[in-house]
């Protein structure tokens, strides 16, 4: 995406850069070395004071965190069991232990950070003790730190290295590289007593604790206790459903139903069942199983109000989906700042996605589309706002692969991690897209029951593919700016001569064609619009990585470096001169001074060259003195 623009002063920038290089050069310079050992109340003293005094100050500071990337590694992906122990001693300073797990507990505090949080752990019966960070991707469900469940903790294939501030710790990345074992109720000793704890924790709304001791419970389920299961599954469902794992919510619904209809009990709790998982599939967008589900539902308990209501729903859903058929008149009523997620279907119905000749794939029409006629209308697979300061938030990233210095929607990375774990059915069409660094591929993998996220594949897709929805709702801070991925419109290529624009409806894209579009052909949209040629091809190869070969282009790139220059200053004096002068009711001399400006910038642009071809530098002047009297 093309974010907004953070300025940052050349000695600051340059700063960062090489307190960076200099903490990567330090730590291949020590590759190999043997860890030294470290004490570890020294080590949780300073945490607890840290976290005391500083912690939280910083979490909630709005300066800029700067990071680095273009470092990849790939998570473990060895079972648990395969893993041989390894400890604290035998860590070699940047190194990934890879074929090893490191056993340790937590004995600080954990400290939360913006970007990361970090602990000190300890081997049981030593004093030797170290730093364990886990970056940028910290918790198991939404808002819940994962180092915070438990206490014993299994460090799979564990990187030690440097820190920012040139300390050593354990680094984790991909949140499947920790184990937490010691999750849940301590005290619950059976699959009851779990389902108890879950209850309790599930009616102070602790949803993480009550999800822990459910699944514990799930665990410790014995043969004869099928009944039980079924209601720890109900529960969990539930429980799923507020902590948006809608796979898992749907999974854990339909294994508690019972094939027996006939006692009353048996049929609300079947009601129940379906209700949930039928939940679930609405708000994974599958519209089809949502109705199966819920007429179900209604077979069981007829006149459901709460039925009904989504089945009417479901219907809209399926209607949007199949035909393009939105009320936006009555959508854009709706939004709000805290109405932002538009509860709609995507259509995608006349397009489809191939092949191009040059340029991976792309977005193409399957029938003929008039101008101005939908293309697409797809809703975010997921946004962060502006408003939600907590998840919207920007960092610099200083791109090891190729020295560049971007802003980056680290909130938007985070989020779609944490969608993606939690629902894992999504996983594949989002690793689908393109990213630079291509990971495990387009497969998910999973080992040990759990999902497995290359983080640094899915940073690459963000960098290349999201979009900023704009300030919908009042002017944006560059710091925590709105970002979004919409997966299927992400296919759709740059061109300077595009033949789509796009538009939002809070977290609705809507696509539409600005000239007729025939069946076949390829849709574009302009990536970025700035009217000099250097400009955009600097923005189109530092964001998106490509250089732009259209017609435009083509000719621009032909011009003379003055005559580019000429029209350049000519386009600020041009600009200059809209924003100090109001073209309604100007005097004639204003009017005319920006006559003379219009003649001095068309003289810049060959007729023949252009012909057809847009004057992008024109388009202030234009609006200008169409809206000036003519004098």
């Amino acid at each position: 995406m093309a974010p907004k623009a953070i300025f940052m002063e050349p000695s600051e920038d340059e700063r960062i850069r090489k307190a960076i290089i200099d903490r990567v050069e330090a730590a291949k310079n020590n590759a190999g070395q043997p860890r030294k050992a470290q004490d570890a109340h020294s080590l949780r003293s300073n945490a607890i004071s840290t976290d005391l005094f500083s912690g939280t100050s910083e979490k909630r500071s709005d300066r800029i965190v700067t990071y680095a990337v273009g470092r990849p590694y790939p998570p473990c992906t060895a079972p648990l069991a395969d893993l041989q122990p390894i400890k604290l001693s035998e860590l070699k300073t940047e190194t990934h232990h890879r074929g090893k797990v490191l056993e340790v507990k937590r004995i600080g505090p954990v400290v939360q950070q913006k970007a990361a949080s970090w602990t000190v752990v300890s081997e049981d019966g030593s004093e030797d003790g170290e730093q364990v960070q886990m970056f940028l991707h910290r918790s198991l469900y939404d808002g819940e730190e994962l180092m915070e469940s438990g206490s014993a903790l299994k460090i799979k294939e564990p990187y030690f290295t440097l820190n920012d501030q040139n300390e050593p710790t354990i680094r984790i990345d991909h949140p499947s590289d920790l184990v937490v074992t010691d999750t849940g109720d301590k005290s619950a000793k059976s699959a009851k007593a779990c389902k108890e704890a879950g209850n309790t924790a599930l009616k102070r709304t602790e949803l993480a604790e009550a999800h822990e001791n459910y699944s514990k419970g799930l665990s410790l389920i014995k043969e004869g206790e099928e009944d039980l299961a079924r209601d720890i599954h109900r529960n969990r469902a539930l429980v799923n459903l507020q902590l948006h794992r809608y796979d898992e919510a749907k999974t854990d619904a339909l294994a508690s139903i019972i094939n027996d209809d006939n006692d009353p009990k048996h049929k609300d709790l079947n009601s129940k069942a379906h209700s949930r998982a039928g939940t679930a599939a609405y708000n994974s967008g599958d519209y089809t199983e949502a109705k199966r589900l819920f007429a179900s539902k209604l077979n069981l308990s007829p006149g459901d109000k709460e039925a009904n209501t989504y089945v009417r729903a479901i219907e809209a859903r399926l209607k949007e989906q199949d035909i393009g058929s939105y009320d936006f008149k009555k959508i854009r009523a709706n939004l709000s700042q805290t109405r932002s997620r538009i509860d709609v279907a995507s259509y995608t119905g006349k397009t489809a996605v191939k092949a191009t000749a040059n340029a991976g794939r792309g977005l193409f029409a399957t029938q003929d589309i008039k101008a101005n006629d939908l293309i697409i209308c797809e809703k975010a697979f997921c946004v962060v706002w502006a408003q939600e300061p907590t998840k919207a938030w920007t960092a610099m990233t200083y791109d090891l692969r190729d020295n560049q210095m971007r802003a980056t929607p680290a909130g938007l990375h985070r989020a779609v991690v944490q969608k993606l774990l939690n629902n894992p059915s999504q996983v594949e069409k989002v690793l689908g897209l393109f990213g630079d660094y291509t990971g495990f591929g387009k497969k998910l993998h999973t080992q040990d029951g759990s999902s497995i996220m290359d983080t640094f594949q899915i940073h690459d897709i963000i960098a290349r593919n999201a979009f900023g929805p704009g300030g919908q709702f009042g002017e944006e801070d560059a710091t925590k700016a709105s970002a979004g991925l919409w997966v299927y419109a992400a296919y759709i290529n740059h061109s300077c001569l595009p033949n789509a624009e796009k538009e939002y409806i809070g977290d609705l894209m809507l696509v539409r064609a600005t000239r007729d579009i025939k069946a076949g052909e390829e849709i574009y949209h302009a990536y970025d619009e700035s009217a000099d040629y250097d400009a955009r091809q600097q923005s189109l190869m530092r964001t998106w990585g490509f250089k732009c070969e259209c017609a435009l282009c083509a000719v621009e790139k032909e011009e003379k470096l003055e005559m580019r220059a000429k029209r350049r200053e000519l386009e600020k004096d041009a600009y200059d001169f809209v924003m100090r002068e109001t073209p309604q009711n100007a005097k004639r001399l204003v009017v005319v001074k920006m006559k003379k400006l219009k003649k001095r910038l068309e003289e810049t642009y060959d007729e023949k060259k252009y012909k057809d071809l847009p004057r992008r530098a024109m388009v202030n002047v234009d609006l200008w003195l169409q809206a000036a009297p003519d004098w």
